[in-house]
């Protein structure tokens, strides 16, 4: 357990400093690429190079993102990607529960929902800040928007139900179960710009540049690194509540 503690400390500070490096480099060395929304004909897309203000063109409307709203990318899109992959761990746990029936199983589950929860408060926090500087509005009712906060409602609701069964056995199965479907709505969540008309952007498109880039990988690989920490410091955390029960059962006997 000392040494899982040693891992999780040395990849908050590697996450860490590599969150902090990409801050600096979306202030001082990333340009600061115009990019915004372009719809005709109902449908709504993600454009590069266009006029920094709202301008009528070939039937639709683009949507310049102003300056702060592309700084709130680098962090608001890495922690949203980590929410999904925490999650997807957390339903590849479940299912191994319900095969194989091992404690273990369900404790790896519980905690991946966990850490995928803090992620997605940070998703919710940093898109509300991304929405208001980019639409003018706090909120907005769109696909992806919804969507995610549907799968946010689905996390919480996941820890509503564990407890509310008092039977060990079965709260981990009503668990496991919940958390397969509630995953579900993490590949619709990930594709709903791609299927339908939206506002969002769609952030993986030809056009971002080598110095957007960087700073964004960076950020990547540091909140996977922050996350995986998270994840290591509850499991130790957890190991050592279950020795402390052991003990106390054994001096009770």
């Amino acid at each position: 357990m000392k040494r899982q503690i040693q891992v999780a400390v040395v990849l908050i500070v590697l996450g860490g400093l590599l969150t902090t490096a990409a801050f600096f480099m979306s202030f001082y060395t990333a340009s600061v690429q115009r990019f915004g929304t372009y719809t005709a004909e109902g449908h709504v897309d993600t454009v590069f190079d266009i006029a920094p203000s709202s301008e009528q063109v070939a039937g639709g409307v683009t949507y310049g993102r102003p300056w702060l709203a592309q700084k709130i990318f680098y962090f608001h899109v890495p922690v949203a990607l980590a929410s999904f992959l925490v999650f997807t761990i957390a339903a590849i746990f479940a299912v191994m529960f319900l095969i194989k029936k091992k404690k273990s199983y369900d404790t790896r589950s519980r905690l991946a929902v966990e850490t995928s929860l803090i992620f997605t408060l940070a998703t919710m926090i940093t898109g509300i800040l991304w929405t208001r500087a980019s639409w003018g509005v706090w909120w907005e009712w769109e696909p992806r928007l919804t969507t995610y906060f549907i799968l946010m409602i689905l996390m919480v609701a996941y820890f509503v139900l564990r407890n509310s069964v008092s039977d060990e056995e079965r709260r981990a199965t009503y668990a496991a179960v919940f958390c397969i479907i509630a995953w579900i709505d993490v590949p619709i969540s990930f594709m709903i710009t791609r299927l339908i008309p939206s506002s969002h952007p769609v952030v993986f498109q030809p056009g971002m540049d080598v110095t957007n880039l960087v700073p964004f990988i960076a950020a990547m690989i540091g909140m996977l690194g922050v996350g995986y920490a998270v994840y290591m410091l509850r499991a130790a955390e957890e190991n050592a509540e279950e020795r402390l029960d052991m003990i106390r059962e054994k001096l009770e006997a």
